[in-house]
């Protein structure tokens, strides 16, 4: 249930998007963080701005909005073409707001669901991304931001502790400040049997004043695919580290949709290093539908404990978990569907949604 419309206002394209149908499959499915009696809970959607000419040498400005039931993103690109075999510059404004379920969210149901902790973080970030010309099969981005984190409650007020009185920031304070330089370097090769994906991460943290955080953090994700006759098998491996200043929501998280099937987001544990190995074998049941089996496990590697506050013990996070289970794939022109069912090292069974719109 929603709308869609386009508008087309001189040579800008203004795309708008509301849609009923993830509140209502959320209130099905799930219990809500919180309560709320606003209307704008009741829909989520996006809105979109896009001008190709802007001060008529070609330059792109992009402005969106996208609002969920719980969180809101709002970001604005400018990009100002270059000759191609030359990095592409754009600069990006951003404001977020999201739940952070991951390091604060309180485990329920023997860690297959995790509740909300009352934490939200709200970013506002600006810098310059730069975008390097691809050569063969390696691409490459590079970025410089300033960066704004403030701790809210779900009334939108400012707080600097957990509900335990734990500090929330790396600050002591009701926000950081930093600046960080990333690189992230990708890889892929496929062919009509197989493929392969790596990508690393790297961020490094500028104290350009005393107080903001200095630290580097890097993250890796390598995947490969195979084919075995009308079967599919596809395997990945994750894994992270951070060292320097830290603050909790800075933690990998693990556990959940994209890391380990079978718990609640970050309800396996969160540290200041990760690892997390998926495999999963899909085979066709018809022209649109293919079946599942996969194995999924993950660990924080003994290092949930250097998380200030640990918040991942005062939760009786295990630290490492194991998932397994089996699920359905639905391909159609609309999008695709996918249901899956795991079971986790605590007997507890969950049930994942997931859908992806190909005509948006």
């Amino acid at each position: 249930m929603g709308a869609q419309k386009s508008i087309h206002a001189g040579k800008a394209k203004i795309d708008f998007n509301v849609d009923f149908t993830h509140k209502l499959c959320a209130a099905l499915m799930f219990q809500p963080f919180r309560n709320s009696s606003s209307p704008l809970s009741l829909i989520i959607g996006s809105l979109c701005i896009k001008h190709p000419n802007l001060f008529g040498r070609s330059e792109k400005l992009d402005v969106s909005w996208d609002k969920g039931l719980y969180d809101s993103n709002v970001l604005i690109a400018y990009r100002k073409p270059r000759p191609e075999w030359l990095a592409q510059q754009s600069f990006v404004i951003q404001h977020t707001i999201s739940p952070e379920i991951g390091v604060h969210g309180l485990p329920v149901d023997n860690f297959s669901r995790s509740g909300s902790g009352s934490v939200n973080l709200c970013r506002f970030s600006a810098g310059l991304d730069l975008n390097e010309p691809a050569s063969s099969h390696w691409s490459s981005t590079s970025s410089i931001k300033f960066e704004h984190v403030r701790p809210i409650n779900d009334d939108g007020r400012s707080i600097s502790r957990d509900l335990d009185g734990f500090p929330l920031t790396c600050s002591g304070g009701n926000h950081d400040s930093m600046v960080v330089l990333k690189q992230e370097s990708r890889f892929a090769k496929a062919n009509d049997c197989s493929f392969m994906r790596f990508s690393l991460q790297i961020e490094q943290g500028i104290p350009v004043l005393s107080k903001w955080l200095m630290f580097n953090r890097f993250k890796f994700v390598a995947s490969k695919g195979v084919k075995l006759g009308p079967a599919f098998l596809l395997t990945s491996l994750t894994g992270g580290s951070i060292v320097g200043d830290i603050a909790p929501y800075q933690a990998f998280a693990i556990g959940g949709l994209g890391s380990v099937r079978g718990y609640g987001e970050g309800a396996v544990g969160s540290g200041r290093s990760c690892l997390v190995a998926n495999s999963e074998l899909t085979f066709p049941l018809n022209q649109m539908l293919e079946g599942a089996i996969f194995l999924d496990c993950g660990t924080d590697l003994g290092s949930g404990h250097h998380v200030p506050g640990n918040p991942a013990l005062r939760h009786g996070k295990p630290g490492t978990g194991v998932g397994l289970g089996y699920g359905l794939r639905f391909k159609s022109h609309l999008g695709h569907f996918q249901v899956d069912y795991a079971i986790n090292g605590f007997q507890q069974k969950t049930v994942y949604f997931g859908f992806s719109n190909l005509a948006s």
